[in-house]
């Protein structure tokens, strides 16, 4: 049963990233996302504060988790602690190359999530924003990736 709370707070964290990033990152907290839709040579950027309102959740989550025997919430925590491991791995990582560790990866899954990504940032304002997901997006550029790797391989 704890590890259905795990995977099932994981995935709930899909619709929680894309509500937060839909409405929160592109509303009223746009003055800390605005830097990451905009060309710069820094390492950081203010949005890296987004890490803050998932990460300190899933760290109090997880402490009183354990302090109250190792209950739900404890792996509630893991969940939420599980997708921000996925969440830098694809977006700080893969999709931005942040850190240059997947730069040989090519996969028709993660094409699809740069294509969606890269969609998203074609829009570098606040307003008219696409493909707010992160490990979900829309089903055209899953395709797309399929069948621009079927021509590839031709």
């Amino acid at each position: 049963m704890n590890s259905l709370i795990t995977i099932a707070t994981f995935f709930i964290m899909e619709g929680m990233a894309w509500g937060t990033h839909r409405f929160v990152m592109h509303g009223f907290m746009w003055y800390f996302h605005q830097d990451h839709h905009e060309p710069h040579q820094h390492i950081f950027e203010r949005n890296d504060v987004f890490f803050l309102i998932y990460a300190v959740p899933s760290w109090l989550l997880i402490m009183f988790g354990m302090m109250g025997g190792n209950d739900f919430r404890l792996y509630i925590g893991l969940g939420i602690l599980l997708y921000g491991i996925a969440y830098f791995l694809v977006h700080d990582v893969l999709i931005h190359r942040r850190f240059k560790w997947f730069d040989n990866t090519d996969n028709w899954y993660f094409r699809a999530i740069r294509k969606a990504h890269k969609v998203h940032h074609k829009n570098q304002g606040k307003h008219d924003g696409q493909c707010f997901g992160m490990l979900l997006v829309p089903l055209k550029y899953f395709k797309e990736a399929q069948k621009s790797q079927q021509l590839k391989h031709l």
